[in-house]
């Protein structure tokens, strides 16, 4: 595999990493990850669209090669200013949009904030907790739920990373979270989304804190859905049906967007994009060719 470039941008003061797979004069293609993910995850997306498109893949903040925020600072609008940054800075209006999980939050929040600037948007699964699980998270006291949250945070700052003697045993534990993976691409994973201590250990580059996230006080799920209807570009939104995540055409959803459609992948989990690439990609390459 001919791998990118590595660059370096910031925002908010923070050292922020990307690759960028070249073709300048292509259409800009932004591929965002998702939590305690790194860019590298999409090699094999990026493979099959460089020779159409200007890619370019960040680390967010607290993965990958990135700089962790002081204080612990991954709430999604956060992310979403890092990713302004990022399109401003490197002038990819319009740009497309590909992203997982998180990033598919992201990707949908900075769309609906900056609708002129983005051309079309994949989501794969990127629409958070579904009504059901908000509905059970509400009827917890939003003081219990804060309470909570700094709990969670004080023994998380007492928490280590934790190491594997070898990359082969890191590598299992890849294989454990997403069954899905071949040997080969388990192995591609962990090699980007791991590092080496002193002791000669190894351990997963991102923050224990990303865990967290940014707490109670985020964007209601509300606002998070009059944005999505801010949206002008085309979305797709992808699933896998054996994820899980809720279908969002079954639970309506995909009601707050203006103009979007779902595809269910068979047979793939949460990272359909890894588990059923060829589909995938068939899914994708029919929305953008439209």
């Amino acid at each position: 595999m001919q791998g990118p470039t590595s660059h370096l941008y910031f925002s908010q003061r923070l050292r922020l990493h990307y690759v960028d797979w070249g073709n300048e004069d292509a259409p800009a293609l932004l591929l965002i990850h998702g939590g305690r993910d790194h860019c590298r995850n999409w090699d094999w997306v990026a493979e099959r669209l460089a020779d159409r498109y200007h890619i370019i893949a960040p680390d967010l903040r607290g993965h990958g090669d990135s700089d962790w925020a002081q204080g612990g600072g991954y709430n999604e609008l956060n992310y979403v200013y890092d990713i302004a940054q990022l399109v401003h800075q490197k002038k990819m209006a319009p740009v497309t949009i590909i992203a997982h999980s998180l990033g598919g939050s992201i990707a949908l929040l900075y769309s609906g904030l900056f609708p002129e600037t983005v051309k079309k948007v994949v989501a794969i699964e990127g629409l958070g907790p579904s009504p059901d699980m908000l509905r059970r998270m509400r009827e917890t006291p939003i003081e219990s739920r804060v309470r909570h949250w700094i709990q969670m945070r004080r023994d998380g700052a007492g928490r280590t990373p934790r190491k594997y003697a070898t990359i082969e045993d890191a590598t299992a534990r890849m294989k454990e979270e997403n069954k899905h993976l071949s040997d080969a691409q388990a192995r591609h994973l962990t090699i980007h989304g791991a590092v080496q201590n002193e002791d000669g250990t190894f351990s997963w580059k991102f923050d224990n804190f990303v865990r967290l996230g940014g707490g109670p006080a985020g964007l209601s799920t509300e606002d998070q859905r009059h944005i999505w209807g801010c949206i002008t570009a085309p979305v797709l939104l992808v699933r896998g049906a054996e994820s899980w995540a809720s279908d969002p055409a079954a639970d309506g959803r995909i009601k707050h967007f203006k103009n979007a459609k779902l595809e269910n992948i068979e047979r793939a989990g949460h990272w359909s994009h890894h588990d059923r690439l060829e589909e995938f990609m068939s899914k994708v390459d029919g929305f953008l060719g439209e």
